[in-house]
C-alpha cells in the first residue's frame, strides 16, 4: 500500500507542478495516471471480499479516470459535454455507493441546509450563462451536492473529501458559466481541489472499512486517545 500512496503523491506532486509551470504535455499525462493509481491504492488498502462501498468507489475512479482521459479526444463544446458526463457517471456512482449510510449524514439534520445553501449560490451564478446547458447543470449540481451530503455519512474524511469535490467542480461551473471566476493558473486550483478531494474520500473508505468490526455489524466511527486537463486548459 505505502508503494501507490508513494505514486500517487508523486503523481500528483507532478501533475501539479505542470499546472503552475504550463507543462501541457506533462500534465495530460500525469493525469491520465493519477486516478488508476488511487484506484490502485485503495485497491491494496482493503481485503478481500471488498465490500459494496469499496467496489463502488472503485467504479466511480474509473469513471473519474475517464472523465480525466477521453475529453483529450474531443474539442470545443463536445469536450467539455463528455467530460461532465462522465463525471456525471462518478457521482451517480458515489451516490450510489455512499446511499446505505445515508441515516449518519446530514440528509436529515441542520447541517443540509449548508450544502443547500451552496448549491442555489453556485446556481444562481451559473444559470444566466449556462443557457441551454442549464437543466444539464441543474442534473449535475443536484446529483454533486447529494454526494457531498452523503459522503458525511461515511467518514469525516469522506464528508471533507465530498466537500472539497464539490468546490473543485464549483471551479469549473463559475469558470464556463459566470465568466468571472479567473485567479493565476486556474487549472492548478481545479485539480489541487480534485485530487484532494479524491483522496480524502479515498481515505475515509479506507479507515471507514477497517474500523467495521464484522460485516453485519453496527458501524462505530474509531475512538481517538486525545481527543480535474493540460496545463493551458483547467479541463480534468
Amino acid at each position: 500500500m505505502n508503494g501507490f500512496r508513494l505514486l500517487f503523491a508523486a503523481l500528483a506532486i507532478a501533475h501539479l507542478a505542470a499546472q503552475l509551470v504550463g507543462a501541457g504535455t506533462a500534465a495530460t499525462i500525469t493525469q491520465w495516471l493519477v486516478m488508476p493509481a488511487l484506484a490502485a491504492l485503495l485497491w491494496s488498502a482493503t481485503a478481500a471480499p471488498r465490500s459494496r462501498l469499496v467496489r463502488f468507489v472503485l467504479l466511480a475512479l474509473g469513471f473519474s479516470w475517464l472523465g480525466d482521459s477521453l475529453p483529450a479526444l474531443f474539442d470545443g463544446d463536445t469536450r467539455f459535454l463528455s467530460m461532465v458526463g462522465l463525471f456525471l457517471c462518478a457521482q451517480v456512482t458515489y451516490v450510489v455507493a455512499f446511499w446505505p449510510s445515508r441515516h449518519r449524514s446530514v440528509l436529515r439534520r441542520p447541517a443540509l441546509a449548508g450544502y443547500v445553501l451552496a448549491f442555489a449560490v453556485l446556481l444562481a451564478l451559473c444559470a444566466p450563462g449556462a443557457g441551454g446547458l442549464l437543466v444539464p447543470v441543474v442534473c449535475y449540481g443536484l446529483c454533486l451536492t447529494l454526494m457531498a451530503a452523503l459522503a458525511t455519512g461515511v467518514h469525516p474524511l469522506t464528508a471533507v473529501g465530498g466537500a472539497v469535490f464539490f468546490v473543485s467542480d464549483g471551479l469549473i461551473a463559475l469558470d464556463a458559466f459566470a465568466g468571472w471566476y479567473a485567479p493565476p493558473v486556474p487549472g492548478f486550483w481545479v485539480m489541487a481541489t480534485y485530487l484532494a478531494g479524491q483522496a480524502l474520500i479515498v481515505a475515509g473508505v479506507v479507515s471507514s472499512t477497517r474500523s467495521r468490526p464484522a460485516p453485519d455489524g453496527p458501524h462505530r466511527w474509531p475512538r481517538r486517545s486525545s481527543g480535474r486537463g493540460a496545463a493551458p486548459d483547467p479541463g480534468r
